[in-house]
């Protein structure tokens, strides 16, 4: 990582980039990216409570590591908790509030309560040796997590530790983070609690199931965008969007019937048809919205479920009334769908044929596999099933992230 000029200036700009992301994964992402580029670390990680008493792995970032990948693949890191507890300098900083500055955490001095456990290391076949550990905290001065950078590089690669400079830094960022949180929060919180919400009606649709699929979603965009040299600022903009506004997809059906919803066996044609009307409830309640994140949420809640060859729904309607404009069913076909429902409709089936519901068990992977390359071309755009592919090992990740 090249090391940038550290101005007040460009701190500003930095702060003022990170205030206008409002999904609270790719803001904690930013600010780890941005806290490495600022101190010159090789790497780093961010860790959120998961309950009381662990931090759990969310973020991990490793240039020395990134360089051995292919293009567009993006760093696998292990799952595992950390005790809240002075055993461990993650867990230490958790629970004092402290930021520790470690030269070497290799020879870290006997009268310390926490060391470094080397199983980390060989987890990841990467050395760590200084590193930067600071606390996370709301406004309300709770500790929601840790930020843990790395070893800090001089340009000629040489290790070094983390400085005074470096901590001012780092406190900078937790205070951006202390002052983005809440909002980002609320905004997350939101949108779970519509979903919840659309779950009390349909046991098909999860919180969790609206995650996974949206988190998915982000991961063929970012390998599309990488492929496509779309520039960082823009790309960072609209995983932002896409995120947000996938978690939402199926949030029309709470204007379906639950005798429909709820039922276990087969849908008649004319249930199935009345199920369709959900692309089109999902549209309508974003009617009078105007907001970036409320229009993407509006186009992929009606057109997710049309598909590559034209045999997808609700197609070619009036978008007042819902009412077909030739008289019959007419799907939109190949580009002719909006880009960000042609990538939530991979995601979404990909996640409904992996997980068990009450009206069926979930699909052997090889087979769910299967039926994805079998719909190239047919339901789902080719590019995007090919970068499915590519991402494949992190789509699996996901779905561990965000179990029912």
């Amino acid at each position: 990582m090249k090391l940038l000029k550290q101005s007040d200036n460009y701190l500003s700009t930095i702060i003022n980039d990170i205030n206008s992301i409002h999904d609270l994964d790719q803001l904690l992402q930013r600010l780890l990216t941005e806290a490495r580029a600022f101190t010159n670390s090789d790497a780093g990680s961010i860790y959120v409570r998961a309950g009381d008493r662990n931090l759990a792995i969310k973020y991990s970032q490793n240039a020395t590591k990134e360089k051995t990948l292919q293009p567009g693949e993006k760093l696998i890191f292990s799952l595992f908790k950390i005790p809240i507890d002075d055993k461990t300098i993650s867990g230490f900083s958790a629970l004092k509030g402290k930021i520790l500055n470690i030269p070497d955490m290799y020879n870290i001095s006997k009268n310390k309560p926490y060391s470094h456990s080397r199983k980390y290391d060989e987890l990841s076949g990467y050395k760590s040796i200084s590193s930067l550990t600071i606390p996370l905290s709301t406004m309300a001065g709770e500790v929601f997590g840790v930020l843990q950078l790395i070893n800090k590089k001089k340009l000629s690669g040489k290790i070094i530790k983390f400085t005074k400079r470096d901590e001012r830094i780092a406190r900078s960022f937790s205070a951006i983070a202390a002052m983005t949180l809440e909002r980002a929060e609320m905004t997350h919180s939101l949108l779970n609690r519509m979903v919840q919400m659309t779950a009390l009606r349909d046991p098909k649709e999860t919180s969790a199931h609206a995650n996974r699929v949206s988190s998915m979603a982000v991961e063929i965009y970012s390998y599309w965008a990488e492929l496509h040299s779309i520039p960082s600022d823009q790309r960072e903009k609209e995983r932002d969007l896409l995120r947000l506004g996938s978690i939402l997809h199926d949030v029309g059906k709470v204007g379906i019937s639950d005798v429909i919803l709820k039922k276990k066996g087969r849908l008649t044609d004319s249930e199935r048809d009345i199920m369709k009307r959900h692309s089109f409830i999902g549209y309508q309640l974003f009617q009078n919205s105007y907001t970036k994140y409320e229009l993407v949420a509006k186009e992929i809640a009606l057109r997710h479920h049309e598909n590559w060859d034209g045999s997808g729904y609700p197609g070619q309607i009036d978008l007042e009334t819902g009412y077909f404009l030739y008289g019959k069913e007419v799907g939109l076909v190949g580009e002719d769908i909006p880009f960000f429902a042609r990538i939530v409709s991979i995601c979404d089936v990909y996640d409904a044929l992996s997980h068990s519901r009450v009206y069926k068990d979930a699909w052997r992977q090889e087979d769910v596999i299967a039926e994805i390359k079998k719909m190239s071309g047919i339901k789902f755009d080719p590019q995007l099933v090919n970068i499915f592919f590519k991402v494949y090992t992190n789509i699996r990740k996901i779905c561990k992230l965000y179990p029912d």
